[in-house]
């Protein structure tokens, strides 16, 4: 039965350092395949905090989208929970080239515990135990980012991960259930942060008009502004069925 598990739905670094909400990242389960998509700070806490627990060693692989403190701070923990202390070589880890050569967010030591490393680059196809992914183009943010398609029984799951709003991710992410990191409630100013607005979550929505979006990764002004009441409003606005994740909020992909 496939289902998502947000572990955490906190962005930016305000709500980061101050975990007003949790940085933990998506537990994917799809296909008999668990996955855990960006494991930023608290991340292994919250695996075995949520109800059900989910344990690291469950895992297959974790998937780092870009190598941020709020994306991939927990990463080291969770390859070391993953492989239970690297006692039992497995999983895989998916990561773009600079995680690993410039300015490193994993240990190398613990390479050495999984089953292999991908590299992420744009417009690839990855595997694992069966489960395949896509990347399409890279991202406009300050670090090598992409985002992820999975084709599933119930239809394309795509995941937009950090970046600024340009035309071209309209067509790399046309999908049935859209999950987009939305931080901001206003546009940011010209060449000044590289992230996603509601005004731009909007288009995209409008756009690509997906049985259902879901928002998270919500930053200070996202969380005043009440994510849940601007879910209702793209709802009526858009047309399309609008979820503003909660913390430890599970979506099984059939009920959607």
């Amino acid at each position: 039965m496939n289902y998502l598990k947000f572990l955490g739905t906190g962005g930016a670094r305000i709500v980061v350092a101050k975990q007003v909400r949790s940085s933990a990242g998506i537990w994917l389960s799809l296909e008999g395949v668990n996955l855990l998509l960006d494991p930023g700070p608290g991340a292994l806490v919250r695996c075995w905090a949520s109800r059900p627990k989910m344990p690291p060693a469950d895992l297959d692989g974790i998937i780092i989208s870009h190598k941020h403190l709020d994306h991939a701070g927990d990463v080291n923990a969770m390859i070391e929970g993953m492989t239970e202390g690297g006692f039992k070589k497995k999983g895989l880890l998916f990561a773009p080239q600079d995680a690993l050569d410039s300015e490193p967010v994993v240990f190398h030591y613990l390479l050495d515990y999984l089953n292999g490393v991908e590299i992420l680059k744009g417009g690839q196809s990855y595997s694992v135990k069966g489960l395949s992914f896509s990347t399409a183009l890279r991202h406009i943010h300050p670090v090598e980012t992409y985002g992820l398609r999975f084709q599933l029984p119930e239809g394309v799951l795509s995941i937009i991960t950090d970046t600024r709003f340009f035309p071209e991710l309209i067509p790399c992410y046309r999908g049935d259930i859209l999950i987009i990191n939305v931080v901001s409630l206003r546009p940011f100013a010209q060449d000044s942060i590289d992230h996603l607005s509601i005004e731009d979550v909007k288009e995209i929505i409008l756009n690509i008009q997906p049985k259902v979006a879901i928002l998270t990764h919500f930053g200070m002004s996202m969380l005043r502004a009440k994510p849940w009441e601007i879910a209702e409003a793209l709802t009526r606005e858009t047309k399309t069925r609008v979820i503003a994740a909660r913390d430890g909020m599970q979506i099984f992909l059939r009920d959607l």
